[in-house]
């Protein structure tokens, strides 16, 4: 099958790649040049124009969008007066799922059709598949499940869920139409959402076993310092990827961001090449924002979410507010780390 890809960055090259290598005809445009010369060395089509790319795909035309999700507007803006009805675009990036459905109603007044499609997997993609949530009409959902079949994993070898028939939906090879338009990108919402709790948990939980062998240090002894009890009970000088190794093998948090965090630690056990400021590109945002509306309780995703946030400084003013407080009510100094 042909499809057009735009966005040809860490996710879009892979994916590009992976169809490639599935036997389907790729078409490539990026603003960087050097991006489409790297997939046309193998076998893709490039196109330096969207013009070009527009006029090398075959009608009904699919064009896979894979760019930020603040850009999606602004390359619809000036792709689909290209473009002609019954052609398809697929936003294959982390959009609001808000946006979809706005987008979706937008496009089929100019006769064209939207499919909005979450897709996990990381860099590691192109080996291992992506997982693909997908939102959009039946009927062109089912016209693209060639090119969903091979971006994902495929059964493998898992075996199908106890109670579950084999084969009765595509969810088993890695890939599902979850509804109208928004759909794909709910799912894919809440999946992202799900993701920062358990990367919250693993890293607390680390953490804590990093703090093991806190008996062992010096404390300082003043009032602005809360004593150890029992400084004995806190004498384990722990081995983190020792310990992370060990979960991988037969533990219930064992998964695959558990298989990422071991590696990680492995290469750099004390992580001295990262500041720990963590970003956030909306999703977790969003899924809070859906909790809401639904009255839905999610404290151990809000959590994750505001971690995030602290991560990069932005609980610095309220954190001197209470330096302030402390100093204003008890006198307290402000220790200097």
């Amino acid at each position: 099958m042909q499809i057009g890809m735009i966005g040809l960055g860490r996710m879009g090259a892979n994916m590009t790649s992976r169809l490639m290598r599935g036997g389907h005809d790729c078409v490539v445009h990026d603003n960087a040049p050097a991006s489409i010369e790297r997939l046309a060395a193998q076998g893709a089509t490039g196109a330096a124009t969207l013009q070009d790319f527009v006029a090398k795909l075959a009608r009904p035309r699919a064009i896979w969008l894979m760019v930020p999700a603040a850009a999606v507007d602004a390359a619809l803006a000036t792709l689909t007066p290209l473009l002609q009805p019954g052609d398809i675009v697929i936003d294959g990036g982390n959009s609001h799922y808000r946006d979809d459905i706005r987008r979706g109603n937008e496009l089929h007044a100019l006769g064209l059709h939207y499919v909005d499609v979450g897709t996990s997997g990381g860099i590691a993609g192109f080996e291992r598949g992506y997982c693909l949530m997908i939102g959009g009409e039946a009927e062109t959902v089912q016209h693209l499940s060639p090119l969903f079949a091979t971006l994902a994993p495929g059964a493998g070898e898992h075996p199908p869920t106890p109670g579950r028939a084999a084969g009765a939906s595509t969810a088993d090879q890695g890939y599902l139409h979850c509804g109208p338009h928004g759909a794909g990108h709910f799912v894919k919402m809440v999946h992202n959402g799900i993701e920062y709790g358990i990367m919250a948990a693993y890293a607390e939980g680390l953490n804590i076993l990093r703090g093991a062998n806190i008996g062992k240090r010096s404390h300082d002894i003043d009032a602005e310092t809360t004593p150890l009890r029992d400084p004995t009970l806190y004498q384990y000088d722990m081995n983190l990827p020792e310990i992370t190794e060990l979960w991988r093998r037969g533990s219930v948090i064992g998964s695959w961001l558990l298989d990422l965090t071991a590696t990680a630690l492995t290469a750099d056990p004390d992580l001295t090449n990262f500041q720990g400021r963590v970003s956030d590109s909306g999703e977790g945002r969003w899924t809070l924002q859906a909790a809401i509306d639904e009255g839905v309780p999610t404290p151990v995703l809000s959590s994750a979410v505001y971690a995030r946030f602290s991560s990069r400084g932005e609980a610095d003013f309220s954190n001197r507010v209470l330096s302030a407080l402390r100093h204003q009510f008890g006198g307290h100094a402000e220790k200097k780390s």
